[in-house]
């Protein structure tokens, strides 16, 4: 009866020790191992850069005076700060050093400033034609404003002119679906705007922009402050 039962727990352990030791999958233990190259990589990057920044506080530390070679400098006539040379036109600073951990040669750029400068000058560049894009969008959009104060304008100068030539104003039918194309197909330009406001002034001492008629030209010229709309 117990051995039975042993029997009946050792493949229940079995079963379940299988079930928690599955093989291994390669594909799974080839991308643990690149993770942690990753990681290793990484980590020797930061290790070389804390090394670097620790060598390069240390040569821009001042030497200080109880240094053996800085007291033989000190005797032979150097003074703290001033410049290289008899007559102090030398350097005044030491040579700056620059820790390269490329295996690019000596004269040629380090890969990693070089990538750098790079995306600055995409950077620039996409920030430039954004800001031509913005006035390029913003002059166009004051050019088409302007477009529709002309016409505005003119049509309102031509009604005058037409009220006091005692005219007839005759406004044609406009359909709610075409009004907007016969707007956009409508172009007037500002010289004939100035015809009409210059004709309006002439002959009728009228200002579209000031809203009234003056009993006289000199009364016009007085009180007016210009014939465009800006001077107003």
């Amino acid at each position: 009866m117990n051995t039975g039962i042993n029997f009946v727990c050792l493949s229940k352990e079995l079963l379940i020790s299988s079930k928690k030791d599955p093989l291994v999958n390669p594909s799974r233990n080839r991308l643990k191992t690149l993770s942690w190259q990753e990681r290793r990589k990484l980590e020797r990057e930061r290790k070389q850069q804390e090394e670097d920044e620790q060598t390069l506080a240390k040569v821009e530390a001042p030497i200080p005076q109880s240094n053996i070679g800085f007291k033989l400098l000190k005797q032979m006539g150097y003074t703290p700060g001033s410049a290289l040379g008899k007559q102090g036109s030398g350097r005044a600073e030491p040579v700056g050093i620059e820790i390269r951990r490329s295996r690019a040669g000596v004269g040629l750029e380090d890969p990693h400033k070089e990538k750098r400068k790079k995306e600055e000058i995409m950077m620039n560049r996409k920030r430039r034609k954004e800001e031509d894009l913005m006035k390029e969008f913003g002059s166009r959009q004051k050019s088409q404003w302007q477009s529709k104060r002309v016409i505005i304008n003119y049509n309102k100068a031509k009604a005058a002119l037409d009220q006091l030539e005692n005219r007839e104003i005759v406004e044609p039918q406009k359909n709610d679906d075409d009004s907007e194309v016969e707007e956009e197909e409508e172009e007037i330009t500002e010289e004939e705007l100035n015809d009409v406001l210059m004709k309006l002034r002439d002959e009728f001492n009228y200002c579209l922009f000031c809203g009234c008629k003056y009993e006289s030209s000199e009364a016009l010229l007085d009180n007016c402050p210009g014939t465009n709309e800006d001077d107003h």
